[in-house]
């Protein structure tokens, strides 16, 4: 089978399963990467710059900005309360939580451990926490989640969401109330009606967000009864085996994965099959663009498959987190590489420079980001362009996660007793390898717009352990040096270097990046430019016009001030180096640059409401001179084309 070696690979991680982190219990599948506690990870450089801002940002300030997000009368620490008692709260400290810890940043810290307190401290006797309301969802309620249930459910999809903050919790502090606190409210879940669990709506499309801490808890306790609940959690979400049982964007970027997470416990690998072909049939589809994501600008739609189509920030964030939960279940490289096509392309630009404001949806070619109705095109009317902290409801709070999450996997610990080396950005690790020696890496890197890695290992004395440094798919010819000499065998996405390891020692790895074009079949043999890991924009001329009463946490919206209809011809052949400094997804600061030979497209226009018309097929009658126009990296640009027809 297509996917057998990768089960094959896992169960041949039993031979060395880390004895110094909690990885997945028997009879689980072993586990081939095992996610480090937070706090062994700092983040350095760019993606540093990324945390500080988000913690000056909107999603740092929450509490002063939303009323979701406000301490008292909070329904999570107010017992007897109903008032804002879903999903906003949970989303927030699921992400605010993670980057206190992972930033060292105390103010965040005593901030999330407030409400976490609260929340332990408010557990019914019977295990369950959480608001009263969602024990009690009537018709009228939440319509979407009752129009084949004419009685009173319950809704788990909240709690799904507050347990996130409470691991980040116990790993970082070891709070001995968490253990007990999981296994009191799993033994209340176990006591839900069959009928009753995982009934309709959001928690039976994302159930696997609720299966991840069933294992999490029996990989720490070993309560075989979790298992069972397991597999009830399973056989009760929606059947993302057979098909795609909704279309809606954000239950796809975090449903999709559920399968391959009850691998885990199957142990077969069908299971791993269906979360790739379940991939597959959506990007086949609707991912027909740059930047990793897919148009599902709230649902997917037949006949809306092109880049102007967009992603909700909410799906760019679960994707991104899909992604490395898939990486660490599978060992395979490509979620890794997937994870990183999302966070270097689309995240950046759901977000303003100084990440004090969002926006709902973010596409591939998107040239005007105003307030105005963008519907039928987009589905949902309304303001869904410009950047504003205080909107998106969903979004807004959501987005939280994405940084923190992706600064937490940078580094893992192997099943060998080493380490690997999964995304790529400047940080340093202090973890155990080999026999339990502590060792420090440091890695120096300009990636990703740049092609080196350069790790430097510290530690008291000689340690022998496996490093595994992950090979891009789009490296080829990637190679790696110890200390000035070739080292290491490359196999399956992974160049491994096991060896004796000394004070000093240092790695050098070179990733080559080559320009390529990618042509997009299926939306006119539109093309895209990409070099390692990003892909490439027209360089638009931005006007950010203010708007909002608020001096401190204004809202923008962005118009273009140079032209933008272009047509590629032929390949560009050289990028343009330059320094990474401060925040470097911005447009004047993009690190790297490519001048291409285009033709301007003068039928290619906007529609009368502000959307980009489609992409022209290619190839594009013009008879515009040839002209030299910069692109920058499509992560760098909120205005931004990087789906462009060819030139005759």
């Amino acid at each position: 089978m297509r996917y057998a070696w990768i089960f094959l690979s896992i169960l041949g991680a039993a031979f060395g399963q880390s004895r110094f982190y909690t990885g997945n219990r028997a009879p689980l599948a072993p586990s081939p990467l095992i996610k480090l506690p937070i706090g062994s990870i700092r983040p350095e450089g760019w993606l540093r710059t990324q945390l500080q801002l988000e913690a000056d940002g909107y999603s740092g300030r929450l509490s002063e900005i939303s009323k979701f997000c406000k301490y008292d009368g909070s329904a999570w620490v107010t017992p007897g309360s109903t008032e804002h008692g879903w999903e906003e709260a949970p989303y927030w400290l699921k992400g605010f939580t993670d980057l206190g810890y992972v930033l060292g940043d105390q103010r965040i810290i005593a901030e999330a451990r407030k409400w976490l307190d609260a929340v332990i401290a408010n557990q019914r006797a019977d295990g369950y926490f959480g608001t009263r309301k969602n024990l009690q969802i009537r018709r009228g309620d939440q319509p979407e989640m009752l129009a084949d249930r004419p009685r009173e459910v319950i809704d788990l999809w909240p709690n799904m969401i507050m347990l996130y903050p409470l691991r980040t919790l116990y790993e970082a502090t070891g709070d001995k109330r968490v253990i007990p606190f999981m296994l009191k409210y799993f033994a209340w879940q176990r006591t839900i009606p069959r009928a009753d669990f995982l009934p309709a709506s959001w928690q039976k499309y994302r159930g696997g967000d609720n299966l991840d801490s069933i294992y999490w808890l029996y990989n720490r306790t070993g309560e075989a009864w979790l298992l069972d609940l397991a597999k009830e959690n399973h056989e009760r979400t929606a059947n993302w085996m057979a098909n795609i049982p909704t279309w809606h964007g954000v239950n796809i970027s975090q449903g999709f994965r559920e399968p391959a997470e009850f691998f885990q416990q199957a142990r077969d690998a069908k299971y791993v099959e269906a979360t790739e072909r379940d991939y597959h049939i959506v990007m086949d589809e609707y991912g027909q663009m740059p930047g990793g994501m897919f148009a599902a600008d709230e649902n997917a739609r037949p006949g809306h498959t092109g880049p102007r189509q967009a992603a909700e920030t909410c799906s760019i964030a679960e994707f991104l987190a899909s992604d490395e939960m898939l990486v660490t279940i599978t060992g395979d490289t490509k979620w890794a590489d997937r994870a990183e096509e999302v966070a270097f392309n689309s995240l950046p630009a759901s977000m303003t420079p100084d990440l004090k404001g969002l926006h709902y949806l973010t596409a591939a070619n998107q040239v005007q980001l105003d307030r105005g109705n963008k519907a039928p095109i987009i589905q949902n009317r309304g303001d869904m362009f410009s950047y504003n902290p205080y909107q998106y409801r969903c979004c807004q709070h959501n987005s939280a996660q994405a940084w923190p999450y992706y600064a937490e996997h940078l580094w893992m610990a192997t099943a060998e007793n080493g380490l690997a080396a999964v995304l790529y950005a400047p940080s340093s690790v202090e973890a155990k390898a080999g026999n339990g020696a502590a060792v420090k890496i440091v890695e120096k890197t300009d990636y990703p717009f740049g092609d080196t890695v350069e790790l430097k290992l510290a530690m008291k004395s000689a340690v022998r352990f496996p490093l595994k440094l992950r090979v891009p798919a789009w490296a080829k010819g990637a190679a790696a040096t110890v200390n000035g000499r070739a080292a290491g065998n490359e196999a399956q996405g992974w160049i491994t270097i096991d060896r004796t390891w000394k004070n000093g020692d240092r790695v050098n790895l070179t990733l080559p990046m080559k320009i390529e074009i990618k042509t997009w079949a299926k939306n006119g043999n539109a093309v895209s430019v990409y070099r390692g890991p990003l892909a490439y924009s027209v360089k638009i001329g931005e006007r950010w016009q203010r708007y909002g009463n608020d001096a401190n946490w204004p809202a923008y919206e962005v118009f273009p001030t140079t032209a933008w209809n272009y047509a590629l011809v032929g390949t560009p052949k050289q990028a343009i180096q330059g320094a990474v400094r401060g925040q470097p997804f911005a447009p004047d600061a993009a690190p790297v640059r490519i001048v291409a030979r285009m033709r301007k497209v003068p039928a290619w226009k906007m529609e009368a409401n502000g959307m980009i018309g489609a992409v022209p097929a290619s190839p594009v009658a013009t008879k515009e001179p040839v002209e030299e126009i910069t692109l920058i990296p499509m992560g760098c640009a909120r205005l931004r084309v990087a789906a462009l027809p060819t030139a005759r």
